[in-house]
């Protein structure tokens, strides 16, 4: 899924400035090979994706630890929880017991962070063509509306007919975890097709708990709570960036919906939404450079708060709460629910009564057979409905596989079960979600396994497919005006953006010359994008390519500047011109005329379009590239794109 990576050489503003970060052999020697910056950062889809699959652990022991302290102590575990709490301010405030503060107040963090994931879906991820909303929509839609209706065909008549919403929402952390687990060497894409379409079923299931499980509702608190969130959205349409605002009109948003009687959860949700995600232009990462330089030379306290405002504002706020609330949220929130909600009492005859009662074959049927029925179905009905022009971003076999691990229930399910039961059948409830939970892990190892069995191209087809995925590069290569490498007709295209004073350029250079001479059937492609702000000399060394191509010498030029880092100079330039042979007068002349300049400018806007704000970036059949640029990292995902160009051959 596209995203907008942070390549080294736009971070940080000052490494530039330091001549020892800016020698590319030191570098190199340190790193072996491998670019720092991409061990140490992530994109934010691969930051969501480790840490929901990180905390599936987290959530697992939790849940053991509450099986077992029930079953030691079901009075001790029920009094803990049941635990009155008060925050009163004067004569008002709000009191709830323990499990009522997790489920109501913590949990508003949990959907505050999906509420973020949704909107940077929207802003920045697959969601963001609008044109194939409708696939991961209906598929999530399809597969909430197949398993209530299994539920309530199992319960109808009954009481427990009203906890229909037990069987529709999927837990992302546990269903990443157990995907992590049983299908170690999947594609990337499986994952973030998964979560595509079980954020739509998160966004749904706030809704029903909202509407459905709330309680007697009262009017005026009601309009109360609506008017604070009216208020975040007003300041938020002005650009406020100021925190603690936004947590005030949160807290009085939250304590609004609770006296109203409708949960206040959703506020999280609500200002995750109005959170917008953006990528760091590469105006914004000039200004907080330029902010950085004048405190380097002038280390004062309001020049230091102008440099950490102008970091603080490249980066979106999206950006910026995820990676305070999401890590907390999914490794003590989310776990701290499932040890005060996942304890029950277990032995032969609850298990007996409890796998023949209409609400835990309801919840397990509604999970194991509906999940993947109404996913996988509403995705080969939009399919076929498109006639193929909207398909599942991955092969049927993964389409298949995400639906089954999408059967892992348990957060909001068991949020729901305990607004919608009590008793024995709460008991039930929470029984068919813990089971369901491992009868779907269990299920989807099995179709993984199986597809692994596929010969390769099968294989390939089954967990790729044949669908294009959005392509990230906006400005496409033209032979008539790009620099090339490698065969003109050849089935893999590598563009690199990249600034020849960089050294994380300099670094992915050699891993890209061995890639070039592994693969006979690879295009390469280099794009100017001198970092002017942190390169002084980087714009030069670009015109100096120019002039050198002038003369039929590009690639020579290209090497020979990756070859002298450290020798950029104007005087330099052209000592590397009369090294190569070339018309060292007329090589002088275009520079000083800067005939190159319209040929980087024009790389340049290509690169803003397409969301480049920093080098070295890759784009590889016009998809960009994540992680790190050694030769194994881009090897593998040359081979994956080759793939994907023969199963659709």
């Amino acid at each position: 899924m596209p995203e907008s990576a942070a390549p080294a050489c736009q971070v940080p503003a000052g490494a530039a400035l330091n001549p020892a970060a800016s020698s590319g052999s030191g570098d190199r020697g340190l790193l072996s090979g491998r670019t720092v910056w991409a061990r140490r950062m992530e994109t934010p889809l691969r930051t969501f994706l480790r840490t929901e699959t990180g905390s599936a652990s987290v959530l697992a022991g939790a849940t053991v630890a509450a099986l077992i302290w029930a079953n030691i102590s079901i009075s001790s575990y029920d009094k803990v929880w049941a635990t009155r709490l008060s925050v009163l301010v004067g004569s008002s405030g709000v009191t709830l017991d323990l499990r009522g503060f997790v489920n109501s107040g913590l949990m508003a963090f949990f959907f505050l962070v999906v509420g973020l994931e949704a909107r940077r879906e929207f802003d920045r991820g697959e969601l963001r063509v609008r044109s194939r909303l409708a696939l991961p929509v209906l598929a999530g839609l399809g597969g909430m509306v197949v398993p209530i209706g299994i539920y309530l065909v199992a319960n109808a008549g009954r009481p427990s007919e009203h906890g229909w919403g037990m069987a529709m929402s999927t837990d992302t952390a546990f269903a990443l975890g157990a995907l992590a687990l049983v299908g170690r060497r999947l594609p990337d894409r499986v994952r973030t097709y998964l979560l595509t379409f079980s954020v739509v079923d998160d966004l749904a299931g706030i809704g029903v708990i909202a509407v459905v499980y709330s309680g007697r509702i009262r009017v005026v608190p009601l309009v109360i709570g609506l008017g604070f969130l009216a208020v975040a959205v007003v300041i938020r349409a002005r650009r406020v960036r100021y925190g603690p605002a936004y947590l005030m009109v949160g807290i009085a948003a939250w304590v609004a919906f609770l006296k109203s009687g409708v949960d206040p959860i959703m506020v999280g949700l609500v200002l995750g939404l109005l959170t917008y995600a953006y990528g760091a232009t590469r105006a914004s990462l000039e200004q907080a450079s330029e902010a950085f330089r004048q405190f380097r030379e002038q280390p004062t306290a309001e020049l230091a708060a102008s440099a950490r405002g102008s970091v603080r504002t490249a980066i979106s706020p999206n950006d910026r709460l995820a990676q305070i609330f999401h890590p907390w949220s999914s490794y003590v929130i989310v776990p701290l629910f499932a040890l005060a909600n996942a304890g029950i009492v277990i032995n032969g005859s609850f298990l007996a009564r409890a796998y023949t009662s209409p609400v835990t074959l309801g919840i397990l049927i509604g999970y194991l057979v509906g999940k993947p029925l109404g996913t996988a179905g509403c995705a080969w009905l939009v399919t076929k409905a498109s006639h193929g022009r909207l398909r599942p971003p991955v092969g049927w076999g993964a389409v298949l596989g995400a639906g089954t691990v999408a059967g892992i229930g348990f957060t909001v399910s068991l949020l729901i079960a305990s607004l919608a039961l009590t008793g024995t059948e709460l008991a039930e409830a929470k029984l068919g979600i813990l089971s369901s939970a491992l009868a779907a892990s269990g299920l989807t190892w099995i179709i993984f396994r199986l597809v692994n069995q596929l010969p390769v191209r099968t294989r390939l087809r089954a967990l790729l497919g044949t669908a294009e995925v959005i392509t990230d590069l906006v400005v496409p290569v033209d032979p008539s005006r790009d620099h090339l490498r490698g065969p003109e007709n050849a089935p893999v295209t590598v563009v690199e953006y990249g600034d020849f004073e960089c050294p994380y350029c300099g670094q992915a250079e050699p891993a890209v010359r061995k890639l070039l001479r592994d693969f006979g059937d690879v295009r390469y492609v280099w794009r100017h994008l001198p970092l002017n702000d942190v390169h002084p000399e980087a714009q030069l060394a670009a015109e100096a390519t120019e002039a050198a191509a002038r003369q039929g010498a590009f690639w020579e030029m290209h090497d020979r500047l990756f070859d002298h880092q450290d020798a950029l100079s104007a005087r330099d330039l052209i000592g590397h011109a009369a090294a190569l042979g070339l018309d060292t007068e007329r090589f002088a002349a275009d520079l000083r005329k800067h005939v190159g300049t319209a040929h980087v400018s024009e790389d340049v806007d290509s690169a803003d379009l397409s969301g480049v704000s920093g080098t070295p970036t890759f784009f590889i059949n016009g998809n960009r590239h994540y992680g790190a640029y050694d030769i194994e990292s881009l090897s593998r995902a040359v081979k994956l794109a080759a793939a994907r160009t023969k199963i659709t051959a």
